[in-house]
């Protein structure tokens, strides 16, 4: 769905974490970009576009009021009470500025409490854990007070050569040590590359709804990085493969009600070439 467009000053609420800081590089050339931290101070504080905001301690409607964001993206980290307070701001800010809007970074843990199929934009949510509550929680926040000012992207496994799983591969590869592999598990997966040029193209039309930023089809989790090891090198790591039941059990988000254009999709081939070039030195700006 789109919405009027208008210029964008943008508030990445998160903007320290491998997400909220890839988005931060993406967005800066083009729109005036405003970030918030909570840690690594020496790293973020002699930068004039990053507020030090933690969930725990500060309000966040003095920040929203100086900024006047027409854009809020939140991949914020912190204790869930007061992360969904910080929302209710968010939501109470959005409701006396119409031009708002707001971008929740969720997760396919949406729909945890579901395994025997995969799951689409509009199927009902059920999550068993904290983190996957927490997150329904949020999203009904937000589409139920603020529907035409809200866009709700579920991501799935967010891999590339700097994210933390693919460095975690990387170690336990050169150290010969434990990996752990789900056999019976099918996910889909996308890279924090892709993530940004989607979140950009969302941005740039003023887009909203509930979004699946996943791959187009599905992968058992072991295959994947098996596939990657091998692309990677001959060394291996000690792959322990973990099962939780007999049968295949799916931890995976389709899009499929509410596509970006095929230039902004990714495949599971795709997430593996990514993966699998050469390794890069990891900056923050």
């Amino acid at each position: 769905m789109r919405k009027r467009e208008e210029k964008q000053r943008i508030l990445i609420l998160g903007g320290s974490g491998f997400i909220g800081n890839a988005l931060y590089k993406e967005l800066l050339p083009y729109f005036d970009v405003h970030c918030t931290y909570c840690q690594q101070e020496g790293a973020f504080s002699e930068n004039q576009v990053f507020s030090k905001f933690c969930v725990e301690e500060d309000s966040i409607l003095l920040l929203l009021n100086t900024i006047k964001p027409t854009v809020i993206i939140s991949a914020l980290k912190g204790d869930y009470r007061n992360q969904f307070e910080v929302h209710q701001q968010i939501v109470n800010f959005a409701l006396l500025n119409e031009a708002c809007s707001v971008l929740y970074i969720s997760s396919s843990e949406v729909f945890d409490g579901k395994f025997r199929l995969p799951s689409y934009e509009n199927d009902s949510t059920l999550s068993e854990t904290a983190s996957g509550k927490f997150k329904i929680s949020i999203e009904k926040l937000l589409l139920e007070t603020i529907p035409q000012q809200t866009g709700i992207l579920r991501l799935p496994m967010v891999l590339g050569i700097n994210s933390p799983e693919i460095l975690h591969l990387r170690q336990c590869i050169r150290h010969q040590a434990n990996f752990d592999v789900f056999p019976n598990l099918v996910i889909t997966a996308t890279t924090i590359s892709k993530v940004c040029q989607q979140v950009h193209y969302i941005i740039n039309h003023s887009l909203f709804g509930i979004f699946h930023l996943a791959s187009n089809d599905m992968v058992h989790h072991e295959d994947l990085f098996r596939e990657i090891t091998s692309k990677l090198g001959d060394k291996l790591p000690i792959f322990k493969s973990v099962f939780s039941s007999n049968d295949d059990s799916y931890n995976a988000i389709l899009p499929k009600g509410n596509k970006l254009p095929i230039s902004k999709q990714i495949t599971v081939s795709e997430v593996i070439e990514e993966c699998s070039l050469k390794e890069e030195i990891i900056s923050i700006k």
